[in-house]
């Protein structure tokens, strides 16, 4: 990926060497003409816009991609999509899967990884992305915050990467699981993982290597999940 000027705030000013922003399934699949809808997902959505425009060649959106059918599904996975039929591409719009308009207009220069769970390391595919470029920092966005992006999380902190969460550009379905999975960011993850506001990130240079942990961004309100969110 190529470097920018790590000392600018503004888009395109870029991240600097060493670092890449992760923008976790921002699909339409999540918006609100969807079964899996997540009623907060536009809330949040600026921040991200925010920090995939400061370094678009540095970002890298993932995609929740359903089986075809329920039956083509693995292990406990099957049962899942039994319980979700609506989703499974055989009966949705495949235009569901694609990235939110606001963002999707990044890419390219930003890569698009699809996968087929929550965690966006399976199948290797984002270690054969990052490796040999220099990654020491994991910025993350998107959501579930208590789902795929937790698994994007633990992914990163294992392979040994420094994770800076955008407190303010994170969403979930429920707000008492974000809530928790929040807690245990910031109070069980303390040397692995800091929680920061896009405009902290932005601002103090935390993702060039020279911000430390502030207190965290607030997060934007919330509405009730609807019956039909994705658990």
């Amino acid at each position: 990926m190529p470097t920018a000027d790590p000392g600018g705030t503004g888009p395109g000013a870029g991240f600097g060497p060493g670092v890449v922003h992760l923008c976790i399934d921002m699909q339409r699949l999540f918006g609100p003409d969807s079964p899996w809808t997540l009623p907060w997902m536009g809330r949040i959505l600026s921040a991200a816009v925010r920090l995939a425009e400061h370094d678009p060649a540095r970002t890298v959106f993932t995609r929740f991609i359903p089986p075809r059918r329920a039956e083509d599904a693995g292990g406990t996975w099957r049962p899942y999509f039994e319980k979700w039929p609506e989703v499974t591409r055989e009966h949705m719009d495949d235009d569901l899967l694609r990235l939110v308009p606001a963002l999707e207009r990044f890419a390219p220069p930003a890569r698009v990884l699809d996968k087929p769970v929550y965690s966006p390391w399976h199948g290797g595919g984002l270690d054969r992305l990052l490796e040999g470029r220099g990654i020491h920092t994991v910025i993350l966005s998107g959501g579930e915050t208590d789902i795929c992006v937790l698994a994007a999380v633990f992914g990163a902190v294992d392979r040994g990467y420094r994770v800076i969460l955008a407190s303010d550009a994170l969403c979930s379905a429920f707000d008492a699981t974000h809530d928790a999975a929040m807690r245990i960011y910031r109070r069980r993850l303390t040397v692995q993982v800091e929680v920061l506001s896009v405009a902290d990130i932005l601002a103090r240079g935390a993702a060039a290597g020279g911000g430390e942990q502030t207190a965290p961004g607030r997060v934007p309100p919330r509405q009730a999940p609807s019956p039909g969110a994705k658990p």
